[in-house]
């Protein structure tokens, strides 16, 4: 008994805690813009037993829309020592696992994480890393039907993507297919920057471009407004991934839910806090696609949305 009491007076002693446990949070994006999504995630914490502030800490790293500094902000989490990393995007969660392959790291994908080179497989991801797949590339076609059905007068239809995004080949591969059997005109346009976005918009113009699908992206999701409001003076219907985009004045959008990924990420990361392995944990898809549609953008740019689509839209805009 008293060399047990001798081994345990050490880690017991007056005035000595247990450190928290830190959160690596590394994202593409900035953090005024998402706010409601860090608010989702703490949500997801919560719900697993973690507190930001009371039994967690969380060290934030954004690139502000310089991928290229996401290595460098990965390698300063890891030299934090992080418990685990949520990279939130294919950006961040390429760097993040270029970065280390000791720290846990939950990521949530545009893609395929097993075509992306993340995980061996969705049911067992194998490494260090697991998360959430938000089948973003997977649906992009299904978002180009969705605008056919909207404006089915335009003859020419644009795709935005940003070129440093690892996805953006996959998914211009597959928007290019989708399109062949429509016969319309598929000009594809590059943006990584805020003026390249301006500059995108005007060559839409001179395209006399009659409908816009803009990639998913976490860069555009940081300039939500400026992609809204550029679509709404230059007139041109546009879809998006995500509801935030209709909310802020756009057309449409399809996609999961990005509040929801970034809940099931909270979730995630309570797990591997509480000691479960990335190897172990299945790779997670959304539960649901959002349709949302806003109606006095219609209005405004003088289209009728067809029964057909306000029919299974979870969300109309008036």
């Amino acid at each position: 008994m008293l060399g047990g009491t001798a081994i345990v007076w050490p880690l017991t002693a007056p005035g000595q805690q247990m450190a928290m446990p830190v959160i690596g949070f590394l994202s593409p994006g900035s953090s005024g813009p998402f706010a409601p999504f860090v608010a989702a995630f703490r949500q997801g914490l919560n719900e697993s037993g973690y507190v930001e502030g009371e039994n967690v800490l969380i060290e934030y790293r954004w690139a502000e829309g310089r991928y290229d500094r996401l290595p460098a902000l990965a390698a300063d989490l890891v030299g934090r020592k992080v418990a685990v990393m949520l990279a939130a995007g294919p950006p961040a969660a390429h760097a993040a696992r270029n970065t280390t392959s000791t720290i846990p790291i939950v990521f949530h994908a545009g893609a395929d994480p097993i075509a992306e080179g993340l995980v061996a497989s969705l049911a067992r991801p194998g490494g260090n890393l697991t998360g959430v797949s938000l089948m973003a590339t997977e649906i992009a076609p299904k978002r180009l039907e969705l605008l056919s059905e909207l404006v089915p007068q335009a003859r020419v239809i644009a795709l935005l993507v940003n070129p440093n995004n690892p996805n953006a080949e996959r998914m211009m591969r597959e928007m290019q297919e989708a399109v062949r059997a429509k016969g319309v005109e598929f000009p594809i346009l590059k943006a990584g920057t805020e003026s390249e976005i301006d500059a995108a918009f005007a060559t839409l113009v001179r395209l006399h471009a009659g409908a816009l699908v803009v990639g998913a992206d976490v860069f555009f999701s940081s300039r939500i407004e400026q992609l809204a409001a550029l679509a709404s003076n230059h007139a041109i219907p546009a879809i998006y991934e995500w509801r935030e985009f209709v909310v802020a004045g756009g057309l449409i959008s399809y996609g999961a839910s990005l509040a929801g990924v970034y809940h099931q990420d909270g979730i995630v990361v309570g797990r591997v806090l509480k000691g479960a392995k990335p190897a172990d944990l299945p790779v997670e898809q959304p539960t649901k696609f959002e349709l949302v549609v806003n109606l006095k953008t219609a209005k405004g740019l003088g289209l009728t949305v067809p029964q057909s689509i306000l029919a299974r839209a979870d969300e109309v805009i008036e």
